[in-house]
């Protein structure tokens, strides 16, 4: 199959890409900078086009003669972003409609089975966004993934920094809701999957074997990565303040953070485990404690077709990575 990845050097697109060409597809990756793939292993196995969401010429000459579009694209920053995804998503229906394209496979997030006013400015913009592809005439895949197992995962790494640098966690009481982790391997795995067979113009909860409370899932990173932190609740802890805290600590970008903290007041876990059974049969999903172990164990290798797609990669951001000395 020949398939168009945009998004393809992020942090999940990069490490898709060698998986997608191991699995005998024909790869064209969707970049702005055409150049930026160059510092990838899997540079001169693809095909490069130029595609940038805000250019709608450029998305309807990128989805030219493909038989699949992996939609990768999501905004973390601050500004429209919500008006710039919407007319994004609403582009490229339009392009592979006229193109003629079998199918479209979305990476979303969970959504929260909270009331829509409920929902930060993110998690409502990909809400918008799986609506507006499923309701185009392509048929649309969406896998809607729980926070991600991995090095190099925003949600990871805010963890390790977390983690190592705080000698005691401090908990605010409203992050006793639940969450279902996924490692990147299952992730990955899944994109591929839906690639096979008919076209499922459907929707997918995807999250691991386990449902835990965020304390949990911080005590087994530090089992994990071998650190002592004690937990200590934190009574009085405003939204704002801890985003701030935690962009200061792990120095992240502010806006990325603050969507991030947004999600924590809510449960995050699968309302079903259908994905499972239609894309991924009498096949295991990898443990929590492998994931977290295999994700610290230093790799550097992820977008490598040797390389562990748990670990980290060269092409990575500067702040990813352990911090300990």
């Amino acid at each position: 199959m020949r398939v168009l990845v945009t998004g393809a050097t992020g942090y999940i697109g990069s490490r898709l890409v060698p998986a997608l060409v191991a699995a005998g597809h024909d790869v064209v990756v969707g970049v702005r900078d055409l150049a930026a793939v160059d510092r990838f292993a899997w540079a001169a196995q693809v095909e490069r086009r130029f595609f940038d969401v805000e250019d709608t010429v450029s998305v309807h000459l990128a989805v030219r003669e493909v038989d699949a579009v992996m939609y990768l694209v999501h905004s973390m920053g601050a500004g429209e972003f919500v008006k710039r995804d919407r007319e994004a998503a609403e582009s490229l229906v339009a392009a592979t409609s006229y193109a003629g394209t079998d199918r479209v496979v979305y990476l979303s997030g969970l959504v929260p089975d909270v009331p829509h006013a409920e929902l930060s400015d993110h998690l409502a913009s990909r809400l918008e966004v799986e609506e507006i592809l499923r309701a185009g005439p392509v048929p649309a895949t969406v896998l809607r993934a729980s926070m991600v197992i991995g090095g190099g995962s925003m949600s990871f790494e805010v963890m390790r920094r977390m983690t190592e640098r705080l000698p005691v966690v401090t908990l605010p009481t409203w992050m006793s809701s639940r969450i279902q982790p996924v490692a990147v391997e299952d992730v990955v795995r899944l994109l591929c999957a839906a690639l096979e067979g008919p076209a499922r113009d459907r929707t997918y909860d995807v999250g691991g074997d386990e449902v835990l409370t965020y304390a949990e899932l911080l005590a087994r990173f530090a089992d994990a990565a071998g650190l002592d932190r004690p937990q200590v609740p934190l009574l009085v802890a405003p939204q704002t303040v801890v985003g701030e805290g935690v962009a200061l600590l792990t120095g992240i970008p502010r806006s990325t953070i603050k969507a991030l903290v947004r999600s924590l007041t809510h449960d995050m876990v699968c309302r079903d485990d259908d994905v499972h059974h239609d894309l991924a049969p009498g096949v295991d999903y990898l443990s929590l404690d492998e994931a977290l172990v295999r994700s610290l164990a230093g790799d550097t290798a992820a977008t490598s077709p040797d390389g562990d797609v748990q670990g980290e990669a060269a092409s990575d951001p500067d702040w990813v990575g352990t911090t300990r000395g």
